[in-house]
């Protein structure tokens, strides 16, 4: 019975969520954290458009706030606002981007929605970025793209830093997936090497130290 209440207990905040992010549009969302303290449910909301969610004089807030607590019997939500000053480095913003671009444009367009998105990601000195987009894109049958510029993790213990997230588009063809990965440039990667000065010199050191061991004289032992 204690499983059956916390999958329960899952099912509904899932379903919370996507009614925050349904009420409040695509695309002006990117994540929505819950936090249970003795006050009350806290509901963090990332956004970049914040004028757009709080509304005039917080008045969609307000309505965000008695929906919640009709719809899904909260006794007190409390609802905070957090903002993302850095959209372009924000992956689920960006997918949702996309997905809003081929819907309005049509899937005909798909490249060019990907490469000006893909750009502008890299000028904004990510290290790097992938774009998968799969569906009935160019003709009848189902194939996957993938746009990719600069470094990205794929596997290991660095590839947590990725942020990683995924949309969809519902056009005429049919529904067109897309996924999109994004690495900061302020992501600490373990494994990356910076060539400088210091590091040219220690590998001179180390190669003469190696050529000196080579050439002396080996004693003869007995």
């Amino acid at each position: 019975m204690e499983e059956k209440s916390v999958v329960k207990f899952k099912k509904d905040e899932f379903a919370m969520k996507e009614f925050i992010k349904y009420s409040l549009g695509r695309g002006k969302v990117s994540k929505v954290r819950i936090e249970y303290t003795p006050v009350g449910e806290k509901i963090i909301i990332s956004t970049h458009k914040t004028g757009l969610v709080i509304g005039r004089g917080g008045e969609r807030i307000d309505e965000l706030t008695r929906m919640l607590k009709t719809k899904f019997k909260l006794e007190n939500p409390h609802i905070e606002i957090e903002e993302i000053k850095h959209p372009e480095f924000d992956a689920q913003i960006t997918a949702d981007d996309i997905a809003l671009g081929l819907e309005k444009f049509g899937p005909l367009r798909f490249k060019v929605i990907a490469y000006r998105m893909l750009q502008k990601i890299i000028d904004s000195k990510a290290l790097g970025a992938e774009i998968r987009l799969s569906g009935k894109l160019p003709g009848a049958r189902a194939k996957s793209w993938r746009f990719a510029q600069g470094y990205l993790k794929k596997t290991g213990e660095s590839a947590r830093v990725v942020d990683r997230a995924q949309s969809r588009a519902e056009t005429r063809p049919g529904t067109v997936g897309v996924k999109v990965g994004i690495l900061p440039p302020n992501a600490v990667i373990k494994d990356k090497i910076i060539i400088n000065d210091e590091l040219i010199s220690k590998m001179k050191s180390n190669s003469e130290f190696e050529e000196e061991t080579k050439t002396k004289p080996k004693k003869n032992r007995k």
